[in-house]
């Protein structure tokens, strides 16, 4: 057992009763996938009215037990993040920027009406997780370990209120490419019909309910032959906001960069305020301004705009190459990876990888 930094909170350990042998262990990691395997343990901690938080466990991977009145089943109060664990070059393993995640997660609870989870309990919570799943690293170059640490409601009760009870768990994933098709720039579908998030909303938080409602559109998008769907915003239908589950970058022929701006319906994406400080550094000239999607046609087509590119946790840097709508289609650049978005992906991984220095002081080993 051990006690969490600036918390009574401590952790006590289950052993797993049958865990993933070697050899089966061995041909997940040679071809992971995303999102389809999972490591053999969890971490899971209770928060209770009065008493805060308790029964720290860091055990087996295994199914829940919950009543058909639960909470989260009736009134969505539940939230999530995602973020990485990384081989590094000298052999180590390290996290990037886990206390951002943490920050994030609570102003998800917030929002959501729920409990905040010390930010060193969450940082903590996943080093443990990765500490003891060390084995479950891919072999499969460029390969990680994704973490899913969520919060949602776990009191029986029917009723429109927050919830007296919460359950905070862990768990991992080994983590290959997150675009499947091969190709070397995603395309994109632009939704007509359907919202991602409006004023007042969700959509700062991550919540499932943002991507329960992206779901359709994002059929819609892959009927018609698309990787992925883009939002407009809700009130004016004409201003581009984000991808169903990415931020997106725009690069002009002067060398400017441009994002939407944070105004309550973007997610706050760790990669791409990342992103905008990798290119601050490189002395680009960068831009949180509102751009239209009849702009965006109309600088691809003049070649104003000469590259896109998508950003996120899992894809970490997607080039996009071909937009679609109900008025057509375009193509950004050449249609493939733009020079500014190879340079600064393989910057932003390089320094995930610890590959190259981190002036930032982003980089958690595990041990710190």
């Amino acid at each position: 057992m051990a006690t969490t930094a600036e918390t009574e909170l401590t952790f006590t350990s289950r052993e797993h009763p049958s865990p993933a042998t070697p050899e089966d262990r061995a041909a997940i990691l040679a071809n992971p996938g995303f999102g389809t395997n999972f490591s053999d343990h969890m971490v899971s901690i209770d928060w209770t009215e009065g008493q805060g938080w308790h029964t720290a466990v860091i055990g087996p991977r295994e199914p829940l037990s919950i009543d058909p009145a639960c909470a989260v089943l009736h009134y969505a109060q539940e939230i999530f993040e995602g973020l990485k664990a990384y081989r590094q070059a000298d052999g180590g393993i390290a996290f990037f920027r886990p206390e951002a995640n943490a920050e994030r997660f609570n102003m998800s609870a917030r929002r959501l009406a729920m409990p905040d989870l010390p930010e060193e309990v969450f940082v903590e919570s996943v080093k443990r997780l990765v500490d003891a799943d060390r084995a479950w690293f891919p072999t499969v170059e460029g390969g990680s370990l994704y973490l899913r640490p969520f919060m949602f409601a776990s009191e029986t009760f029917l009723g429109v209120r927050p919830a007296k009870q919460y359950k905070y768990l862990v768990i991992a994933s080994p983590a290959g490419n997150y675009f499947k098709s091969g190709a070397p720039a995603v395309s994109i579908w632009v939704s007509a019909d359907y919202i991602r998030a409006a004023p007042g909303g969700t959509g700062a938080a991550k919540c499932g309910g943002n991507y329960a409602a992206s779901l359709v559109p994002q059929a819609e998008a892959i009927e018609r032959g698309h990787d992925q769907v883009v939002f407009l915003d809700a009130v004016e239908r004409k201003w581009v906001e984000e991808l169903g589950g990415m931020n997106l970058y725009f690069v002009f022929e002067d060398g400017t960069l441009l994002t939407p701006p944070l105004t309550g319906t973007i997610l706050p994406g760790i990669t791409r305020d990342s992103l905008l400080t990798l290119a601050r550094d490189e002395g680009l000239a960068v831009r949180e301004e509102r751009y239209s999607i009849d702009q965006w046609r109309e600088d691809a087509n003049s070649g104003r705009l000469v590259e896109c590119f998508a950003c996120g946790t899992a894809a970490v840097v997607t080039p996009v190459g071909q937009v679609a709508s109900r008025d057509g289609e375009f193509t950004i650049g050449s249609g493939g990876p733009g020079q500014l978005t190879e340079k600064l992906k393989s910057r932003l991984v390089s320094i995930q990888r610890g590959e190259v220095a981190d002036p930032h002081g982003w980089v958690t080993k595990l041990g710190d």
